[in-house]
């Protein structure tokens, strides 16, 4: 009988995963059966570090919010800012609220004066673009901050 060789399928299969692991140390580089434990915990650690990224990173915003806020003396908290901004409909989120708060805190603070449910504005402001629609010239659907205007979506 003639000698059968083996196909190079499980050969490509092996090298595949020893590429993935290829940067671990150790027998977890070296052999196969450790290769694909390592890989099967690498993976699950990933998929469960991706959620605990943006947990942290929402986290952070937060507190940095909350110190400018506290720091400023502004009669706000965290939670009075959050309810106000959605009920005003700004498109403001806690990423961009953190990065005004950290690079121009004066516009932190016209925006926190802005949002005050006292003081929604009477009258429109003097200079209104020309290609602004209709519904949006209403002044309860706008809200003039530092020469830019933050739009309502509704």
């Amino acid at each position: 009988m003639t000698r059968i060789k083996r196909g190079y399928i499980a050969r490509r299969r092996r090298t595949k995963i020893r590429l993935f692991a290829s940067s671990f140390r150790g027998a977890h580089s070296r052999l196969t059966r450790t290769i694909t434990q390592q890989k099967i915990r690498a993976l699950v650690s990933a998929d469960r570090d991706r959620g605990r990224k943006k947990r942290d990173f929402r986290r952070l915003w937060i507190t940095r919010i909350n110190a400018a806020i506290r720091k400023g003396g502004v009669s706000h908290s965290y939670s009075k800012l959050i309810h106000n901004l959605y009920n005003r409909r700004l498109l403001l989120n806690r990423k961009i609220l953190a990065q005004i708060a950290i690079s121009n805190r004066n516009c932190l603070y016209m925006i926190l004066n802005k949002i005050n449910p006292e003081s929604l504005p009477e009258s429109l402001p003097e200079s209104l673009p020309e290609a602004l629609p209709e519904a949006l010239k209403t002044p309860q659907a706008l809200l003039r901050i530092n020469g830019g205007f933050f739009y309502r979506t509704s």
